[in-house]
């Protein structure tokens, strides 16, 4: 029984039941610690600084973006790698990552900027709230990182095909 304890766990029984080392099973307990303390000192600001009537829509809004994460920039990123992956050699895997990290980049800005898109479209009772043209910044954001990710995924892609030679 202690030789398939020792293959299982890989260090027998100094691993433990979990099969966790000591300075694992620590680190652990100390970022679940630090996790919590997080979790208590934002609901704590929150309750101190947004007012009562409000507080809803910011239980909508961190919803939504958690449904919007997990239902459509997750899969969007996810399936992205799989179709650049089934490409074949063609695409190492930096200049896949680049595309990801590309998407994600453009996804957190699209959260931020589509409540001013709305809350703009709405109007406002003072114009100095939201001065800027946001649509217009919105639609350059997602040319120059759409540039940006080309021109990089192309050097990739040619260093490369530079090295297959």
């Amino acid at each position: 029984m202690s030789t398939v304890g020792t293959a299982v766990t890989g260090s027998g029984e100094a691993s433990g039941a979990d099969g966790l080392g000591p300075a694992l099973r620590v680190t652990r307990v100390v970022l679940i610690v630090l996790g919590l303390a997080g979790l208590a000192w934002g609901a704590y600001v929150l309750l101190d600084t947004v007012k009562p009537a409000r507080i809803p829509g910011v239980a909508l809004w961190m919803g939504a973006a958690i449904v919007l994460h997990d239902g459509v920039i997750s899969p969007l990123v996810f399936f992205c790698g799989i179709l650049l992956r089934r490409a074949g050699h063609r695409f190492s895997g930096t200049l896949i990552l680049v595309v990801q990290g590309a998407f994600v980049v453009g996804s957190i800005m699209t959260l931020i900027v589509v409540p001013l898109l709305i809350a703009q479209s709405r109007g406002t009772g003072n114009p100095t709230v939201l001065p800027l043209d946001y649509g217009v910044n919105f639609a350059v954001f997602w040319g120059v990182l759409a540039v940006i990710t080309a021109a990089v995924s192309f050097a990739l892609y040619a260093r490369g095909r530079k090295r297959l030679r």
